[in-house]
């Protein structure tokens, strides 16, 4: 894997496992999965594969943060009825 390639899959990688934290079922749950799907696609070699799956975890990531905002949104909405 070249350099900026590298450094984008492990950018995401740890912006995936901070998020991971508040995770419903769990960090050790989440940090398992994370783990386990990043090591199936360890041995990607071509760039356009590894773009590809950067843009999925980047879509992961943006996933997350909606569940994260709408856990907020609807505590603040039950809260504040």
């Amino acid at each position: 894997m070249s350099s900026p390639h590298r450094h984008n899959v492990i950018r995401i990688y740890k912006e995936l496992l901070w998020l991971g934290r508040e995770y419903p079922l769990g960090y050790k749950y989440f940090r398992d999965r994370l783990h386990k799907a990043f090591s199936a696609r360890a041995g990607l070699t071509d760039p356009a594969e590894i773009e590809k799956g950067v843009r999925l975890a980047e879509y992961v990531k943006k996933e997350i943060e909606a569940l994260y905002y709408l856990k907020k949104y609807r505590a603040l909405k039950k809260r504040y009825e």
